[in-house]
């Protein structure tokens, strides 16, 4: 088996460490799910079906880079030894003393140690069991995902896309929401005016605002409706086809 070639380097991402991993399959979805986020070093604690696995490489599609390049030791030990600092993902309860984290705080830390120098790791175990306790005793954290408490069990591959999703997002470079607008620009105030007056003027006519003391209220309602949603210069022409539409008056 090959050692650690990856050693991860100051301020750079964690390595993925995975422990006894069973399916190759589960390899490969492991190493795609790092690199949809931008990680690419992998470890790999005497995998069940040995080194290299096909069905690894097929399940990488789009990160075969991450599988070709996975480091392939003989114990966690061995994975570890150039890291400062390791967290451990695990849904049980153990019988030691460890700070316990959600992947949301684990990976905002993990960022500030990297950025700090640490060398940074994270332990998945096999499939069937999770980590054992020998493994977890290297770690300095434990990460436990909130999920029902009914069905706890994660797939290796959703763990490690978690993970690495979290560490994305704890950059804080997501893009922030936006309103996407298509063939079209918000509408003025004016327009908005516009087609109010439009529209009111068309309730007074057929004698909507009853009792006329409810009048002012029911027009600040409606005010209050059209502006709160976003509308686009686009909407407010189809708002007065609509208006015009309606009050046509057709024959029967």
């Amino acid at each position: 088996m090959s050692t650690t070639s990856d050693a991860t380097a100051a301020g750079e991402g964690p390595a993925f460490v995975l422990v006894n991993p069973q399916m190759g399959e589960n390899i490969g979805a492991a190493a795609r799910a790092m690199w949809n986020f931008g990680l690419d070093r992998l470890r790999l604690v005497a995998p069940r079906d040995g080194w290299p696995n096909p069905r690894a490489e097929a399940m990488a599609s789009g990160a075969a880079h991450v599988v070709a390049d996975a480091a392939v030791v003989a114990t966690t030990a061995e994975a570890c030894a150039d890291l400062t600092f390791v967290f451990a993902t695990t849904a049980r309860e153990r019988a030691m003393t460890k700070r316990v984290l959600t992947p949301e705080q684990a990976m905002a830390e993990a960022r500030a140690l990297a950025a700090a120098g640490e060398r940074v790791g994270i332990l998945f175990g096999p499939e069937r069991s999770g980590l054992a306790n020998d493994d977890i005793v290297r770690a300095n954290a434990v990460v436990t995902v909130p999920v029902n408490p009914a069905f706890g069990s994660l797939n290796l591959a959703q763990c490690a896309l978690l993970l690495a999703y979290e560490w994305r997002r704890a950059a804080g470079d997501a893009p922030s929401a936006a309103y996407r607008l298509v063939n079209a620009r918000r509408a003025t105030g004016l327009e908005v005016d516009r087609f109010l007056d439009h529209l009111v003027e068309r309730l007074d006519a057929v004698g909507f605002f009853f009792p006329a003391d409810k009048r002012p209220s029911m027009v600040a309602s409606l005010d209050n409706l059209f502006r709160r949603a976003p509308l686009t210069d686009a909407d407010v022409r189809t708002l007065h086809g609509v208006v015009r539409a309606l009050a046509t008056k057709r024959p029967g």
